[in-house]
């Protein structure tokens, strides 16, 4: 009798180093979540972001490819204000190979203070990852942004097409940052 007692609380004792096991698992993924980097190293977000300004439409002009935007071309992005005051977005682009419309949509939120052009951004729950503005013109029309690591670019433009100007002069700066400027897929418009 006395072997099943000792038994059923070394079992008792098993499962609390479980559940605290699992607890202690559940916090390190929550402060890793937290504390993951939003842009990358060497790179600086914009500084007197006007969000106001850059709300609206954006047509996609280029991009380092990823697996959520393989094969889609006419590629927008909308911004907006929720009314807690984070970022509505939604991106929206046509799969050549399905044959489909794709649409994702997701909220962001400022990293540091609202005047500064970084921002993570997420779909899939609590989960957020980097979105920052490193230029922009001084009229909002055209924008590079970077991920939260060197994987990730975007060249945008309030309209279809980009002029060659701007076009070369971000292309410039993202291959100074270390950017593969020559791994971009420019997005059919």
């Amino acid at each position: 009798m006395n072997y099943c007692k000792k038994r059923k609380k070394k079992g008792m004792a098993i499962a609390a180093v479980a559940i605290g096991g699992a607890i202690l698992a559940a916090g390190a993924v929550v402060a890793l979540c937290s504390k993951k980097k939003t842009i990358p190293k060497g790179v600086r977000a914009v500084d007197h972001f006007e969000l106001e300004r850059f709300l609206g439409t954006w047509y996609e002009i280029a991009r380092l490819d990823y697996r959520y935007e393989r094969n889609l071309n006419y590629v927008t992005a909308e911004y907006s204000l929720n009314e807690d005051g984070s970022v509505k977005v939604v991106n929206r682009g046509y799969d050549s190979k399905k044959g489909e419309w794709e649409e994702a949509e997701g909220k962001a939120k400022f990293v540091n203070s609202e005047d500064e052009g970084m921002l993570k951004v997420s779909f899939f729950g609590p989960f957020y990852s980097g979105y920052n503005v490193i230029n922009i013109d001084p009229e909002y029309k055209y924008a590079l942004i970077a991920g939260e690591d060197k994987d990730y670019l975007w060249l945008l433009s309030r309209e279809k097409t980009m002029p060659d100007d701007v076009r070369k002069d971000y292309l410039q700066q993202a291959c100074r940052l270390g950017f593969e400027v020559h791994d971009l897929v420019w997005t059919e418009q």
